[in-house]
């Protein structure tokens, strides 16, 4: 099963999750989420949020370390739910945690060795 890896080229961390599936042998595309993901606008094809976030929590798919997060005002953050995220999410796809790895109906969110290593064996 081939499988997508959603990120950013200039994320320290999705080149890590890169290297670890390249040294894994795992076949798999590479997706910029902000230049190959986006719309003319800029905004994450909703078809794409609509996946994950019918895949993984809301809350979990939101990263709250990034600068795009401390970007926001503080209402938008404090009043943050489901649709709000999504929509967040939408109109700044770099608000969502990264790297996003799909293999079928499977979402795994960031990186983690552990999990990667048990995609692999499938």
């Amino acid at each position: 099963m081939t499988a997508t890896l959603y990120g950013l080229n200039t994320c320290d961390t999705c080149r890590k999750a890169r290297r670890f599936l390249d040294s894994l042998g795992v076949d798999y595309t590479f997706v910029d989420l902000r230049a190959e993901a986006t719309d003319s606008d800029g905004k994450l094809d909703k078809t794409l949020a609509d996946w994950f976030f019918d895949h993984a929590s809301w809350d979990t798919l939101i990263n709250r370390r990034s600068t795009t997060w401390r970007q926001l005002d503080q209402q938008q953050r404090d009043s943050l739910d489901a649709d709000s995220a999504r929509a967040l999410a939408i109109s700044h796809p770099t608000l969502l945690k990264r790297p996003l790895l799909v293999a079928g109906k499977q979402l795994l969110v960031g990186f983690d060795q552990h999990a990667y290593e048990q995609f692999a064996q499938r």
